[in-house]
């Protein structure tokens, strides 16, 4: 069958998330950068409760980028890091055979910058005989308009676009499936944005459940001045 005509599963994926640290975060300018670390801390929790394997990579940490972010290492405590020194992560042997040991061929690839450090190991992975799937608001860029010709170049070499919530549901898959399901919705609740505040309303006001957090009091109102 042919790769469009496929969906992913967490047992056949993996997610690979390429230099987030600080450089390079200055750099970005093609999306709000707190919600860039917001989407890229969700995706990461999700692929750790799905238990899809991660790949974390890093660029010259100590001498220029600076360390991943924090809340990408807190989700994922413990695990290495592979270092490099080439923009271009495919040429890094440590970052190959950290991909190979997955096990998997659908890489879900988020990073900074996508014009470059996602651009690149795409086109090889996919020259590779590997799927990609570029979660694209899980990626930094200088400018809307690199961002936009990264994603062009890497869809005409077969990548496929997407983003954090649908790529994370597509894990799920089927709302029957409970083995994942309050975890997930916790995480959504957290970091969804719009869809999170959504199920937090449907669990509290729907189906009235207890609130996530502290109920607020509310102050009758004073009659007269």
């Amino acid at each position: 069958m042919n790769k469009y005509h496929k969906l992913y599963t967490p047992e056949d994926s993996a997610v690979v998330f390429i230099d987030h640290q600080p450089q390079m975060t200055f750099g970005v300018a093609n999306i709000d950068r707190a919600a860039l670390i917001n989407n890229v801390t969700l995706l990461a929790k999700c692929a750790k409760e799905f238990g899809v394997p991660a790949v974390l990579t890093a660029v010259e940490t100590e001498s220029f980028s600076g360390y991943i972010w924090p809340q990408l290492l807190d989700v994922f405590p413990g695990q290495p890091i592979v270092e490099r020194t080439s923009m271009n992560s495919w040429d890094d042997a440590g970052f190959r055979a950290a991909i190979e040991a997955t096990g998997r061929k659908n890489i879900l690839l988020t990073g900074l910058w996508t014009e470059v450090c996602v651009t690149w190991p795409a086109i090889e992975m996919l020259g590779a005989g590997y799927n990609v799937y570029v979660v694209e608001d899980c990626c930094g860029a200088t400018s809307p308009a690199a961002h936009e010709a990264a994603l062009s170049r890497m869809v005409q070499a077969g990548a496929i676009r997407l983003t954090a919530i649908p790529a994370l549901l597509e894990w799920q898959r089927d709302w029957a499936k409970r083995e994942h399901y309050n975890q997930l919705m916790g995480l959504i609740k957290q970091h969804g944005g719009a869809y999170g505040v959504g199920v937090e309303y449907a669990y509290t006001m729907v189906h009235h459940a207890p609130q996530s957090a502290i109920k607020p009091q509310i102050v009758p109102k004073k009659s007269g001045h």
